[in-house]
């Protein structure tokens, strides 16, 4: 257990909210604790009132490298313990912040790796320092990536990205992001959070009822339709296997692994 999601008005009236994600020495990676966490503020920041714009970014220089590893032993080589981790507490995370109903600006330095993909692909508005760098290369660990995750990623990356990603381990800077469509705008690594300030500040500014409307226009407008309830089923049957045990424990051990 590890690591924390801050929450702060930037505002006396409340209409701008910042949420940072912090794991001091391991790039923000997001425990199991910080998924609940993370589910826990976006669902009471969903119900403040006179809220207009949540401002996400980490800390230290990084967003997020992805999930914490060290925990990982202790439950993902059990499929229906590995099903509760991706199905209740990432999603549960996850799915907090897309149903945010006012827009969310994601300020991204440094690392943004898997667990850290997926939540800047549920924001809004994505800003980036030049010098970040994308991808979820979890293939190096031996696993796919959860169906309700891909779709998330997908959707917001592409399809020819997040194959690119998910096949290959392909780590991407934020120049070929922003070329992509997956970035508003990349700027000096030093000028991320102002810029997001900005983006934020100016949300702030306009109609609060318009963004919501306008938000909640888009996301349907993008929404998959397909039932992801077959591929979920069966999804984490993998959870015991050689390979799964071998790229954790190759990571943990700090060795290169053998597939």
């Amino acid at each position: 257990m590890g690591g924390h999601i801050h929450c702060d008005n930037l505002d006396p009236l409340g209409h701008l909210v910042a949420v940072r994600v912090s794991h001091p020495g391991k790039f923000n990676a997001m425990s199991r604790s910080m998924w609940r966490d993370l589910k826990a503020v976006f669902d009471v920041l969903a119900t403040q009132p006179g809220l207009r714009c949540v401002l996400v970014s980490g800390e230290g220089g990084h967003f997020c490298a992805g999930g914490d590893i060290s925990e990982y032993p202790d439950f993902r080589f059990d499929s229906e313990r590995l099903a509760h981790f991706h199905e209740n507490e990432v999603w549960g995370g996850l799915d907090a912040i897309r149903r945010c109903p006012v827009p969310v600006v994601v300020a991204i330095e440094g690392n943004c790796m898997g667990a850290g993909l997926e939540m800047a692909s549920c924001g809004d508005i994505r800003v980036a320092g030049v010098s970040a760098r994308f991808g979820a290369p979890i293939a190096r660990l031996g696993f796919p990536m959860a169906p309700r995750e891909a779709q998330l990623v997908a959707q917001a990356v592409g399809w020819a990205t997040a194959r690119e990603m998910l096949l290959e381990a392909a780590l991407l800077p934020a120049d070929e992001m922003k070329a992509r469509g997956f970035l508003n705008r990349v700027v000096d690594d030093a000028a991320v959070m102002s810029t997001a300030m900005g983006s934020a500040q100016r949300i702030v500014a306009l109609a609060p009822l318009a963004a919501r409307v306008n938000k909640h226009t888009l996301r349907a407008m993008a929404a998959a339709p397909a039932d992801l309830a077959e591929l979920i089923e069966g999804a984490y049957d993998y959870a015991d296997q050689a390979e799964h045990r071998e790229g954790i424990g190759a990571f943990l051990d700090k060795r290169q692994p053998v597939f």
